[in-house]
């Protein structure tokens, strides 16, 4: 697969934030997206293509920004709001109303993470969960290798970030996560609890990072 700068932003989580960026900054980003292809070539594979859209993406605004001036509190403010602001969390709160909702997380997750990763991925699943739960591990992940060797890790956090938006207020549903791979953990954790009832009536959400 082909992996063109312009491309990656338009699909990235920056796709609408990114046209509204001045041309100049524009075209600094696609050429900084150009140099870290070359830098992270051995990721670019078809499987991590989304993945590396994100990463990529959030590295190059977050390092041309500074670069035209803005602090680096600035620069994280706008990608990280950006980022979390294109996230929409209402078809999965849908999904997650349906008593089918942990039994299909069951199938899909694990056969959509095999399809979506690339070089650099390992999980830990587990068969074995009582019908009421799911959980697995994600014991190597690119965004740590990648940005934990940039020194940019807070990057990391923040992509983390976007599973508390999409997961931490399911229906029904507590997501657990104590610790991720790019806030130090040694792995990071993913469990989900059906309940009977939403939360608030007999159960409380769980704090998750």
């Amino acid at each position: 697969m082909k992996y063109d700068p312009k491309k990656m932003a338009a699909v990235s989580r920056y796709q609408k934030y990114f046209p509204t960026l001045p041309p100049y900054i524009q075209r600094d980003i696609l050429n900084r997206m150009d140099e870290l292809i070359i830098e992270e070539q051995k990721y670019c594979d078809k499987g991590n293509y989304k993945h590396m859209a994100q990463i990529l993406t959030s590295i190059a605004i977050y390092e041309v920004l500074q670069r035209h001036g803005q602090s680096e509190q600035e620069a994280y403010r706008a990608v990280s709001e950006e980022m979390w602001k294109f996230l929409d969390p209402s078809g999965m709160q849908r999904l997650a109303k349906k008593s089918f909702f942990l039994p299909l997380m069951k199938k899909i997750v694990p056969f959509g993470f095999k399809k979506g990763s690339g070089f650099g991925w390992r999980y830990t699943w587990h068969k074995d969960d009582p019908k009421n739960e799911f959980h697995f591990e994600c014991n190597e992940c690119i965004y740590a290798k990648i940005l934990g060797r940039r020194d940019l890790m807070k990057l990391g956090s923040m992509c983390c970030y976007a599973d508390i938006i999409n997961y931490g207020s399911l229906p029904y549903t507590d997501f657990i996560r104590t610790k991720t791979l790019c806030q130090g953990g040694d792995v990071c954790d993913f469990r989900f609890v059906r309940h009977d009832t939403d939360a608030g009536d007999g159960w409380e959400r769980t704090n998750s990072i």
